[in-house]
């Protein structure tokens, strides 16, 4: 099983701006895409962005989209996701997951709290 670990979060005000990095503990076939996901209280899950290793199929929310940024650093075998201009909406926990090529996600982090205060 490859662990993914998730840092970066934290307690901001709205228009800060965070970035978060998922570490992957080895890439494998079951690797091949991987995604920032987010709860929010109260709330299902819902994608927020997702990459290949190689930096592209990049994939947002409509959201998220101009505000926050999903990178790879293969040579770290991490994942970032720069968010700007943050709101209150975006107060969540995320979470990395990897999923194959064909299939679902089914491997996740244990997830970093974003606070975003108004």
């Amino acid at each position: 099983q490859v662990q993914l670990v998730e840092s970066g979060g934290g307690l901001v005000q709205a228009g800060d701006s965070l970035t978060l990095s998922c570490a992957a503990s080895r890439r494998t076939e079951s690797t091949y895409r991987i995604a920032w996901f987010r709860q929010a209280p109260g709330k299902q899950r819902e994608f927020v962005a997702s990459i290949i290793w190689n930096g592209g199929g990049t994939n947002y929310a409509d959201s998220v989209k101009g505000r926050f940024t999903i990178s790879t650093d293969n040579a770290k075998n991490t994942v970032a996701l720069q968010m700007n201009r943050l709101k209150t909406e975006d107060t969540a926990v995320y979470y990395c997951a990897t999923r194959p090529n064909v299939g679902d996600y089914d491997n996740w982090g244990q997830g970093t709290q974003v606070t975003v205060s108004s």
